[in-house]
């Protein structure tokens, strides 16, 4: 059998991977549905990725009127490296100094995950396209008020060109192996 050779790849690689927390504010989150749920898994998520050093970037929308990030998800933050932004536009892209920050990492592969996934998750993947990176929608870690507004924003964000994947998923395609070092405290999270 022969190998075709192209220039896009599908896999998505730890040193080529930056990941994005959108919104995941105090008095928005309790109206998303299954917001427990959404919350844990980007506990989870995070976790991972900081056992990988993938840094995470954290976005929050309008802090005078949504509040601060939710405690369980600071509570993990706290010793990651990554930067924190405040915006007013839906598109985390939209914001100067942001993207400043997300371009310089040299890292094209965005994992995105928070709320509200029909508004500023959604918006953010669609600049990210337009500007020739990769969005990577963490589905089960994203999450709308609305069922149909989330599942309408994904099947747009895929169409588009996003990746949609999950949690465990995207930890064990970024660990790749049993041999990595991350790969027990991975395999501990997921449980």
């Amino acid at each position: 059998m022969s190998t075709i050779t192209t220039d896009k790849t599908y896999r998505i690689m730890r040193d080529n991977c930056q990941a994005m927390l959108i919104d995941v504010q105090e008095k928005l989150t309790p109206h998303i549905y299954r917001h427990q749920e959404v919350v844990e898994n980007i506990v989870t998520l995070i976790q991972g990725l900081q056992a990988l050093d993938v840094p995470i970037m954290l976005n929050e929308q309008y802090k005078k009127g949504l509040g601060e990030t939710v405690p369980e998800i600071m509570a993990v933050l706290e010793n990651t490296q990554g930067r924190q932004f405040e915006k007013v536009s839906f598109s985390v892209c939209d914001n100067d100094e942001a993207w400043n920050y997300l371009a310089q990492q040299n890292r094209n592969a965005v994992l995105l995950f928070g709320i509200e996934t029909h508004v500023c998750v959604m918006q953010t993947a669609l600049d990210l396209l337009d500007n020739g990176m990769q969005p990577i929608i963490i589905a089960d870690a994203s999450g709308s008020r609305n069922t149909y507004d989330r599942k309408q924003a994904i099947r747009r964000m895929r169409r588009a060109g996003a990746v949609i994947t999950t949690t465990e998923a995207i930890l064990f395609e970024l660990c790749r192996s049993a041999k990595d070092p991350a790969f027990k405290t991975i395999s501990y999270l997921v449980k």
